[in-house]
């Protein structure tokens, strides 16, 4: 999942990054309220991490402006104030969740993973993808109780696939999904048609993958 750091403290945003990175986000810095704003109007983000007290205004009008564009992204505020009406305002203006610094990795991750369930009506660790269950958490899928080893892009496509199930996802929207931004290349759906590939020659070994559909000239789909 791709993420949109919005922190002037170069060293925090570092270690967001870093750590985020290790669990398997694509992460974009923003330091200032013109940066994010830029990166909000062109990229979309599953996640945005905001700070408020940003040098060149308030947080909370990037999260008004994201709102405004429609912009899909689950927003948590993350700042030093500790006001109960900043939680209020950002909460009201559209935030998902709030936590004052200084606060725990772990803990925010655990949040992101809690956000994500509810956006998506999970309410079980496993999620079926045909014969197979998806672990998000914990980053496996699993056949009969066995893991299917993945890699880590294998592993994002298809659990983006199955969390927006029955509905088709192009090859651009996949790219982002699992770059953040494009390639330095420049775009190239063959990224997205090689891992589909390798994933149904992985599944397709253990069970049927009938229901992981190409949609011609669009992209593909997930029918579970």
């Amino acid at each position: 999942m791709t993420v949109l750091i919005v922190e002037d403290e170069r060293a925090l945003a570092r270690e967001l990054g870093l750590y985020l990175h290790q669990h398997s986000f694509a992460c974009t810095v923003a330091r200032t309220v013109r940066e994010a704003r830029a990166l909000l109007a062109d990229t979309p983000f599953d996640f945005v991490l905001l700070d408020l007290g940003l040098p060149d205004g308030d947080g909370l009008e990037v999260l008004a402006e994201a709102k405004q564009n429609e912009q899909n992204a689950a927003v948590i505020i993350l700042t030093a104030r500790g006001a109960v009406d900043d939680r209020i305002r950002g909460l009201e203006v559209g935030a998902d969740d709030y936590l004052a610094k200084p606060f725990s990795l772990p803990e925010l991750l655990a949040r992101m993973h809690a956000i994500t369930r509810r956006r998506f009506g999970l309410n079980k660790p496993l999620v079926a993808c045909g014969p197979f269950q998806l672990d998000l958490q914990n980053r496996q899928l699993l056949h009969q109780g066995r893991e299917i080893s993945l890699s880590v892009k294998e592993f994002d496509l298809l659990s983006y696939l199955v969390l927006h199930r029955r509905r088709v996802m192009t090859r651009l929207q996949l790219t982002e999904h699992i770059w953040g931004n494009l390639p330095d290349t420049g775009f190239d759906s063959n990224y997205i048609d090689a891992h589909i590939k390798n994933l149904r020659k992985k599944l397709g070994q253990v069970a049927d993958v009938d229901w992981l559909e190409t949609v011609r000239g669009l992209g593909y789909r997930a029918n579970v």
